[in-house]
């Protein structure tokens, strides 16, 4: 198999001032299945998608998959996050990178901090969204049982089995989502990805070929 092509890139998006920083892998073949947007928590950025395979592993899949940024975080240090336009920024903000970036239906891995992002993203957008991957995010307890009820959206649920905070406190709250699936990482903590990336890559890979 030829070698995954992975670039690097500033997108411009209006809810924010400055541009946001991003990467970027495809299938060698040019054959993409499907799109995915990774994001992060607080600690890290699109660097760790990129250090311990991710980004090469969904190309491999059949993937166009973008990390980026988050306003204020990594590359996209000089960007602000988009609070100041209200309560509707976050889930208008990545709309609009999805939009820019051509990844409608997208699938939306979201671990930690990027869940006050996310969440927002997939309950007033739903129809965007073909599968959700939250990771022990935060703000889940910002919603109602009945708004998780009230998405569809194939979800799987990862966290690892040593993060006793936001894994199970994010589980319980997102456990209302009609269409979910739950992966337990052994031995894993918060950011259980980093902990063990082969069986993440095993989890991620085996639930996107059952969309």
């Amino acid at each position: 198999m030829s070698a995954v092509h992975i670039t690097e890139g500033l997108l411009n998006v209006e809810s924010i001032e400055a541009p946001l920083f991003y990467r970027k892998s495809e299938p060698a073949s040019g054959d993409v299945r499907r799109s995915v947007l990774l994001l992060h928590g607080i600690r890290f950025s699109s660097k760790e998608w990129l250090t311990i395979g991710t980004l090469e592993t969904l190309a491999k899949a059949g993937c166009r998959t973008v990390a980026v940024d988050l306003p204020g975080l990594g590359g996209s240090s000089s960007a602000q996050a988009p609070a100041a336009v209200g309560e509707l920024a976050p889930a208008g903000f990545l709309k609009e990178v999805c939009e820019v970036l051509g990844l409608s239906p997208v699938v939306v891995v979201s671990p930690s901090l990027s869940g006050m992002y996310s969440l927002p993203f997939l309950l007033q957008h739903q129809a965007l969204i073909q599968a959700y991957i939250p990771v022990a995010p935060i703000c889940t307890e910002k919603f109602t049982a009945e708004q998780y009820q009230s998405v569809k959206t194939p979800t799987l649920i990862v966290y690892g089995d040593q993060d006793t905070q936001l894994g199970e406190v994010s589980l319980s709250n997102l456990s209302g989502l009609a269409n979910h699936k739950v992966v337990v990482m052994e031995g894993a903590g918060h950011a259980c990805y980093l902990n063990d990336p082969a069986a993440w890559h095993k989890a991620l890979t085996g639930f996107l070929d059952t969309l």
